[in-house]
């Protein structure tokens, strides 16, 4: 066996030499034990999966974030948080065994050939793709490749005889931070960020640019369901609403000594009334801006309480080209909160609190939520309460809306019954449709879901073993016909169309309007939460 086992591999983690590295007796001890294993075990063994095993067992004892990240999943996680991937530039469903393109993404290289929307990919390369049983991996690894490669495609399109030849040079293909961004009642901006990357901040300028040329003057940020991402998306996010000078967060760890991050003077909303949306699967960069925010008084974070992630990772690249995500300190917001709620008692019950949360009623009634008086913090302008421990707990409680969902709504959207029924009648309709819809705002007026689109997901649901339950298909009926009609949007444009659909069942963006649409509630939303 290597002598790299876990020693080595421990050296090579923080890119250190033997004599840089504190041995104590039990690493000597562990290097000892895999020695001894590799000299007298009775069977050959698989080092590298010994080795991946004993990392990953180690990690698991330190944190619930540290991570260990194989060299072959490295690119694919970090694609989301880069920004882009090399490939040709297509959206795609796997519909009755075929590759049907939903989209082209515009400027990549699949639109610039003609590619398009309802297009059905019979060949890549020389590669059979139709009627195989094939997987969404599958086409990826076909389609993806190194910018400057060629793939071969063979294409079928209604109306054309025989099969489309397109050659495709694999370019840089954005991925997207910001989901939506228009704007509401003439004056209320609406931006829609998914995670905190590396364009994040750029593609926020734009879209704030945007509405700004359209008469904004106030703005809700969406953050909910964002789960994070790189710290300095976050620091640069929270600086364009914090004044010079003004603290954004602080990190320290036993081993990494207190570092702080200010706001500059090049913050493009500092004044104009601000709200930020969260809820409980907005986490880490996402604290940290709502948590800034709150902590200067300098806008009302609506939603549910956070999810409380307030350890920091660094990237540490290994020999191999896998990677290590080691946790190695924890982040403050201004006023001192440290917000990462407890993991003491071990990854499994750290990974159900949600879950928990939600038995004991948190998520429908804000009075469920109690915090000791130790993790009591004062804001900074108007000294008002807020607290540590667990999350970035909200000015204003919206609770979780279960109104209109159903095991039988749940089970038709998880076994793709509704996205199934959208791909089919665009497939059938697309061109009409175009026709009828030159504009968005005129589809979002005018369409509606007709009986026979919904009976379509009651008989696809039959077909694939979900008996209709009458009373929970009525109670569900208004949330299916919304996501219909928000996902042939979506196809049809963008993903900007189907959050303008779909937020109108988003209780938190409609208290948000109702909040910035009076002029006195705002203010007194801070005073009479610093008055208690």
């Amino acid at each position: 066996m290597k002598k790299t086992i876990i020693l080595l591999t421990l050296t090579f983690i923080f890119n250190l030499t033997y004599s840089q590295v504190r041995v104590s007796s039990d690493l000597l001890k562990l290097n000892n034990v895999f020695n001894t294993i590799s000299k007298l075990y009775v069977d050959s063994i698989d080092e590298k999966k010994i080795v991946e095993t004993a990392i990953i067992a180690t990690l698991k004892e330190l944190d619930p974030h540290s991570s260990y990240i194989p060299k072959d999943e490295v690119e694919k996680t970090n694609e989301p948080l880069e920004g882009s991937f090399e490939g040709v530039g297509i959206q795609f469903q796997i519909f009755e065994d075929t590759i049907l393109v939903v989209q082209t993404i515009t400027g990549t290289p699949a639109e610039k050939v003609g590619v398009m929307p309802g297009d059905r990919i019979i060949y890549i390369n020389e590669d059979l793709m139709a009627g195989q049983k094939i997987q969404n991996s599958d086409v990826m690894k076909r389609l993806r490749g190194p910018k400057g490669s060629e793939v071969i495609v063979k294409i079928a399109r209604r109306g054309v005889k025989d099969l489309m030849l397109f050659k495709i040079i694999r370019d840089k293909i954005p991925v997207n931070s910001v989901d939506a961004s228009y704007l509401i009642n003439g004056n209320i901006g609406y931006i829609k960020i998914n995670n905190f990357g590396s364009k994040t901040i750029e593609e926020y300028k734009t879209a704030f640019a945007k509405l700004k040329k359209e008469g904004m003057k106030n703005l809700i940020l969406n953050l909910q369901g964002n789960g994070g991402g790189y710290l300095n998306a976050a620091i640069e996010l929270a600086d364009e609403f914090l004044g010079r000078g003004q603290l954004i967060v602080y990190t320290e760890g036993l081993n990494q000594p207190k570092s702080t991050a200010n706001a500059t003077a090049i913050g493009g909303f500092e004044a104009g009334k601000l709200i930020i949306l969260v809820d409980e699967y907005s986490a880490s960069a996402s604290e940290i801006v709502s948590g800034a925010i709150q902590d200067w008084d300098r806008g009302i974070i609506v939603g549910r309480r956070t999810f409380g992630k307030g350890l920091v990772q660094r990237q540490v690249p290994l020999i191999d080209g896998s990677m290590l995500r080691l946790t190695t300190s924890r982040y403050y917001t201004p006023s001192g909160r440290c917000i990462q709620k407890s993991y003491k008692d071990g990854v499994e019950k750290y990974q159900k609190d949600l879950i928990e949360r939600f038995k004991h009623g948190e998520m429908q009634h804000a009075d469920s939520i109690h915090f000791p008086d130790s993790l009591k913090y004062k804001t900074h302008i108007l000294k008002r309460t807020v607290y540590g421990g667990g999350g970035i707990m909200p000015d204003v409680f919206v609770p979780i809306d279960t109104t209109r969902y159903t095991d039988y709504h749940r089970k038709i959207v998880a076994q793709g019954i509704v996205n199934k029924v959208v791909v089919q009648h665009i497939d059938q309709n697309r061109n009409q449709l175009k026709k009828n819809y030159k504009d968005f705002n005129k589809y979002n007026r005018t369409f509606n879901i007709d009986s026979d689109i919904l009976n379509q997901i009651k008989e696809k649901a039959e077909k694939e073993g979900i008996a209709l339950d009458e009373e929970q298909y009525t109670k569900s009926e208004y949330l299916i016909a919304l996501q219909l009609k928000a996902l042939i949007a979506r196809d049809l444009w963008s993903t900007n169309e189907y959050y303008q659909i779909m937020d109108a069942e988003n209780e938190s963006l409609q208290k948000a309007i109702e909040i910035l649409d009076n002029d006195s509630i705002y203010g007194s939303l801070l005073k009479m939460a610093s008055d208690e």
